[in-house]
């Protein structure tokens, strides 16, 4: 495998920040994403590090092509950072198969597909990294979150299934679960966020994690705590208590 990092979600929010962080250290960087533009306006910063490769993750032909460029020749990016994701608030007044139809198609099936072409090459090699960001929110059920909350628990679980299925291979899985990080996808939040964090220190947090092993990264601390020991505890416990943490 190559030394490059593959970053899908690399055009803005926490991909962006990896992908500055990365080049500013040395590494040789792919950012992938939908908008050719944006892409090459990151690329621009580090152009003798950052390399733009547009993909849409809901479309199987362009995640092949994608990886057909990286992969074809029998090496790649070694490590692949699956970031790429939606985000709309969506509550019982406002609920609809369609807008949860269209987080599940990106958050959760685009990372299906990417790992689908990838992963072939990786057990080929019997070396690989996959580092998938999903978030604390994919813990527990919670309002204004009905799409986009089931869409990281369906990541977590796959996560987990592919840490079990794949120990003592020499593919590794990690799992990233962000709290509220200032980023475009949350700036149009109308409610408190609590431990709100700039985009460039969960980048810092998750590049230390991927550097030390742990299969989950998951920050900040106290938050992902919080909402770790709400979900252990009995639902007549739980729910009232989320409801009234999130002023419901």
């Amino acid at each position: 495998m190559g030394q490059k990092i593959w970053i899908i979600g690399g055009s803005t929010g926490i991909g962006r920040e990896l992908a500055l962080q990365y080049a500013a250290d040395g590494k040789d960087v792919v950012i992938s994403a939908r908008s050719e533009e944006t892409l090459a306006e990151v690329a621009g910063i580090h152009p003798d590090r950052i390399t733009a490769l547009p993909i849409d993750v809901t479309d199987v032909p362009s995640i092949s092509a994608a990886v057909e460029t990286l992969y074809g020749d029998g090496a790649g990016p070694d490590i692949v950072i699956l970031g790429a994701g939606a985000y709309q608030p969506m509550s019982v007044d406002h609920f609809s198969s369609e807008k949860a139809a269209k987080i599940m198609e990106v958050n959760y099936l685009g990372v299906v597909r990417v790992i689908e072409q990838v992963l072939p090459f990786y057990r080929k090699a019997n070396a690989g990294h996959l580092v998938v960001l999903a978030s604390v929110a994919g813990y527990q059920g919670l309002p204004l979150a009905l799409a986009y909350g089931p869409s990281k628990a369906a990541l977590i679980n796959l996560s987990e299934g592919l840490r079990a299925e794949m120990a003592g291979s020499g593919i590794s899985i990690q799992l990233v679960n962000p709290g509220f990080v200032k980023t475009p996808l949350t700036a149009g939040n109308k409610f408190p966020m609590p431990f709100l964090m700039e985009a460039d220190d969960a980048a810092r947090r998750i590049r230390k994690g991927i550097e030390g092993k742990s299969f989950e990264i998951a920050f900040p601390r106290r938050f992902a705590f919080i909402l770790k020991f709400i979900r252990m505890l009995p639902y007549a416990l739980s729910i009232p208590l989320i409801r009234k943490g999130t002023n419901q």
